[in-house]
């Protein structure tokens, strides 16, 4: 079987989202401003910016059997990415509806099929790096063992879920925000955690890093009127994960996710930015942004 770069495990959803120049109050209805329709979930994301990168993708994930399924595996299917690790199951594809006002944002979320998602580690196997984003626990812990005894390396965007130190140490790259940061550390000192390499997107714009040798490193210089922050998490990731696998330092591989995320938020939705390397080289010459393509 070839050989994949990265396969994403996370959740498939049916993105609605609806900007509003107010939130209603109890009982009310409001017209939005503006609304958008498509495919969402977080490391699906990430995933289709690096198939637009040209690289070998796939990933882990279950759908059902609806139009919202099928539109999922067809659009992976057209930007190249391998879908044989998409369960199909007996189970209302996924949903997340998000209000938008301003730098506030309301999301739910109906699961749905995301529930039934299962490891396949003969699929897994096939990976050179593996991105995981909203995923359970002990889905979590089950594949950051199995990739540390195959050589195969790990990045985890854990968002508010705990983590054991024991597996924590495990996770070559681990992927959060300040707030999220602060809440399970206490403060953002980056050498409370034990993973192996951390990045943390900074509350306003930039991030920090810490790589493998202690180095602690602050990103800053972009920011962007935010239109809609719906998948700026999940590009930051890709520009990362991109870097580091084309040898590049952890700070500058989070200057391209840095990157990504500015242009991800000055759009509505989670993928409208997502745009192939070259365009995004082209764009960071006429930016003077520095990067070692």
């Amino acid at each position: 079987m070839e050989k994949l770069d990265v396969i994403g495990v996370g959740n498939l959803n049916y993105d609605i989202i609806m900007l509003l120049d107010r939130f209603p109050e109890f009982h009310e209805k409001v017209n939005a401003r503006e609304a958008f329709f498509g495919l969402g979930g977080a490391a699906a994301n990430t995933i289709t910016w690096l198939a637009h990168f040209g690289l070998k993708t796939g990933y882990l994930g279950a759908v059902g059997r609806d139009e919202i399924g099928e539109a999922h595996i067809s659009y992976f299917r057209r930007i190249g990415v391998d879908t044989s690790g998409i369960q199909i199951v007996d189970a209302p594809s996924g949903v997340a509806v998000a209000m938008v006002h301003g730098d506030d944002k309301r999301i739910v979320k109906y699961p749905g099929a995301n529930l039934f998602k299962k490891p396949d580690f003969g699929y897994l196997s096939r990976a050179k790096h593996i991105h995981m984003s909203s995923n359970p626990l002990e889905l979590i812990e089950k594949i950051v063992n199995f990739a540390s005894g195959r050589g195969i390396t790990v990045s985890l965007d854990i968002g508010e879920a705990p983590l054991s130190k024991e597996v924590e140490g495990k996770v070559d790259y681990l992927m959060m925000n300040e707030d999220e940061y602060r809440r399970k550390y206490g403060s953002l000192d980056l050498s409370l955690s034990r993973a192996k390499n951390l990045v943390v997107t900074l509350n306003g714009g930039g991030a920090m890093v810490r790589d493998e040798n202690g180095n602690v490193s602050e990103i800053r210089g972009l920011s962007a009127e935010v239109v809609d922050s719906t998948g700026a998490g999940d590009s930051f990731d890709a520009g990362v994960i991109y870097g580091v696998l084309n040898g590049w330092t952890l700070e500058d591989s989070a200057r391209l996710g840095m990157l990504l995320a500015y242009l991800t938020v000055q759009r509505v939705g989670a993928r409208s930015a997502v745009v192939a390397l070259d365009e995004v080289k082209g764009i960071a010459e006429e930016m003077n942004f520095e990067l070692p393509f």
